[in-house]
């Protein structure tokens, strides 16, 4: 058996904030955000929208499009570098929302999460004989960025986007290959310090602003077009499938200009890359999730198209997974 898709669901926050905007907040020009980035507007949550109000509703969606209820569900798994509290994990406040009664538990992979998550929850349900897990990638990214700083202020934005995984035969839909990995060396190109049992929270780390995402920009654009190439090229060896048949391409939206690269060299092109990221900014878990739900709500996917998703983010961590579309 594999893991195949067989519901979706996506959740915005109504707040947007556009590149106008963010001109009269820093130092920056709509120009400059999109020319270096692709990005032109992102949504931002309010005061009372949370990372697990946020899943919530995107796992409700996705389990009404699965054509299920929730006493269907047997593994909820979420995928946030934002969670709701340190303690306890993000996925007993949204469970208790759904109504589950099911194991429950959180990924912090960054922006790789929803690929990590993917593979996880593949794993235990063709595993463990489950029926069905509910995988949520959500994030509220504007808690922890730096309003003044605009190398990251200009980046981010806030999202949720759930999947439902359901058993399919081995010649059916779903889950193909994957690749995941970490380079821990590169833990300092992007990360928030303070907060954790390293660095506690306190009145010095507040004052020095260690409660906000710090990010090596250059050095992490130029290290990330590399492993999501290294890393889908991987997941294709694995599968035996040649770049040239991959259908649809749906990298992780931090950046417009390495997804361009990364798709050049794997000789994906454009009209066959998913791009959302002018609309959404950089939804870290959120973001492949995301552009996959646009894109299947669009009619864009097909029965079995073979869909490739790479996505990299904080650790350094990667991860890239092929799936052949279709539900179950």
């Amino acid at each position: 058996m594999r893991a195949a898709i067989a519901g979706w669901g996506v959740a915005l926050p109504q707040g947007r904030l556009t590149n106008a905007d963010l001109e009269r907040l820093v130092d920056t020009s709509d120009q400059w955000i999109v020319e270096r980035t692709g990005i032109r507007e992102r949504r931002i949550a309010s005061p009372d929208e949370t990372t697990a109000g946020l899943a919530t509703e995107a796992g409700a969606a996705a389990i009404k499009s699965a054509g299920l209820t929730p006493v269907d569900v047997d593994l909820l798994i979420i995928a946030t570098a934002t969670p709701e509290q340190p303690v306890p994990h993000t996925g007993a406040f949204v469970g208790d929302a759904l109504g589950l009664r099911c194991g429950s538990f959180d990924i912090n992979a960054g922006c790789a999460g929803f690929v990590y998550e993917l593979v996880t929850g593949g794993a235990l349900l063709t595993a463990g004989g489950l029926g069905h897990v509910l995988v949520i990638g959500a994030e509220t990214l504007s808690r922890v960025i730096d309003p003044t700083d605009r190398a990251t202020c200009v980046l981010f934005g806030d999202a949720a986007a759930a999947l439902v995984l359901e058993s399919a035969p081995d010649d059916g839909p779903g889950l193909l290959a994957f690749d995941l990995g970490c380079d821990g060396s590169l833990a300092g190109l992007l990360e928030v310090r303070a907060g954790g049992s390293r660095q506690p929270t306190t009145a010095e780390t507040l004052d020095q602003g260690l409660q906000y995402l710090q990010m090596h920009g250059p050095e992490v654009f130029r290290r990330a077009v590399r492993v999501v190439v290294d890393s889908a090229n991987a997941t294709l060896a694995r599968a035996g499938v040649a770049s040239s048949s991959v259908d649809w391409f749906v990298p992780h939206q931090a950046n417009a200009r390495i997804i361009d690269a990364a798709a050049q060299r794997l000789g994906i092109p454009a009209e066959r890359t998913i791009v959302n990221i002018d609309h959404y900014g950089n939804t870290s878990a959120a973001s492949i999730p995301l552009a996959l739900a646009e894109a299947a709500d669009a009619g864009r996917l097909h029965p079995d198209d073979l869909v490739l998703f790479s996505g990299f983010g904080a650790g350094m961590t990667w991860g890239s997974a092929l799936v052949r579309w279709g539900r179950p």
